[in-house]
């Protein structure tokens, strides 16, 4: 059964191919504009093209999400906000780049809405995939600030919504747990679930910055709160104790891991002081915390404003393949359970 009949976001892939959800049109492109943006517009083609540089991936095994449809959103969103996407003016506000509210909307459909709804289905096929292989990674998404009536902060679609709706409408996931450990609180998802019990959101962010949404907190219940300028050790030892205690009290189907690169150290948004090694720790951690308890994985890589985020991500990425946390294919799986087992 799947979620929507009519949908076409849920596919079956080869063997061969990873669990690695992009698409080349993920990146935006505004005639240069984006550069004046603190956002790296090009931040997904980066992290591939790393990968591919490191013989990790080729062309030919990653998997090509299929884009958002209006009646894939209308399960999250509300026809209002969707129809108030078609004025640029307020579509700036979301991508927080002034200067998008002087072009005409066919452009900004095409050059920012479009890649976000490949994007967002992007992670809901990455979610399907993760139940199937144990893990996926979608190198986009991860869009929490956006909610099903309001998007901000550079999030037009509610992706991790959606991702879950998808799962639980079909039967697949009856309980979740999302892990978001971007620099920024998650608020958009967590107002779609405020008062649903079979989501479990633990958020660790700093709490000095945007968005400062004392109604979405309703909806965490394992809330971290952090210190601008929070370093490595303190920041493991909370993620270590609180992730542990967050699974002990809770056992989901799925972890929707939240991967935001910008707790980084000089950021400018984060304003955390995270450096390249603790975030690769960070993810391992993670996977290395699913793997154990065999929980399907799937991670978004979120947000992110250094030029630095795609190398870190990719970094990451081949960090978990070496630690055998991630892997291509399920015989792979098995032959390295079988010599993990000599």
């Amino acid at each position: 059964m799947d979620a929507r009949p009519d949908s076409q976001l849920y596919f079956d892939i080869r063997d061969d191919q990873w669990p690695i959800v992009y698409h080349r049109k993920y990146n935006v492109s505004f005639w240069g504009l984006e550069k004046y943006h603190a956002f790296d517009a090009g931040k997904w083609g980066n992290v591939i093209k790393n990968l591919k540089e490191a013989k990790l991936i080729d062309d030919e095994h990653i998997v090509e999400p299929n884009e958002a449809k209006q009646s894939d959103l209308l399960v999250v969103h509300t026809k209002k906000y969707l129809k108030s996407l078609k004025w640029s003016a307020y579509v700036a506000s979301i991508a927080e780049l002034p200067c998008v509210a002087c072009c005409p909307n066919i452009l900004v459909q095409k050059r920012y809405l479009y890649p976000m709804r490949l994007q967002t289905g992007g992670s809901v096929l990455a979610g399907k995939l993760a139940l199937e292989r144990g893990w996926a990674i979608n190198v986009g998404g991860g869009f929490h600030h956006c909610c099903g009536y309001r998007g901000g902060g550079f999030c037009a679609y509610a992706d991790i919504t959606l991702m879950l709706r998808f799962l639980m409408m079909s039967g697949r996931v009856q309980r979740a747990m999302i892990v978001d450990l971007d620099a920024h609180q998650g608020n958009g998802y967590a107002r779609d679930f405020i008062n649903v019990e079979e989501v479990y959101i633990m958020d660790m962010y700093n709490k000095h910055i945007y968005p400062r949404d004392k109604e979405a907190k309703q909806a965490i219940r394992r809330n971290v709160e952090l210190k601008s300028g929070t370093e490595d050790l303190e920041y493991m030892v909370k993620l270590r104790n609180n992730l542990k205690e967050a699974l002990a009290e809770f056992t989901p189907d799925i972890v929707v891991y939240n991967a935001g690169t910008d707790v980084l150290h000089t950021d400018p948004l984060g304003h955390l002081n995270i450096s390249e090694f603790g975030v690769i720790k960070r993810d391992e951690f993670v996977f290395e915390s699913c793997k154990k308890r065999a929980i399907p994985i799937v991670m978004l890589t979120s947000g992110g404003y250094l030029r630095a985020s795609a190398r870190v991500i990719s970094q990451s990425i081949l960090n978990l393949h070496k630690k055998r946390l991630i892997c291509q294919t399920k015989a792979e799986e098995g032959e390295r359970e079988g010599q993990e087992g000599l």
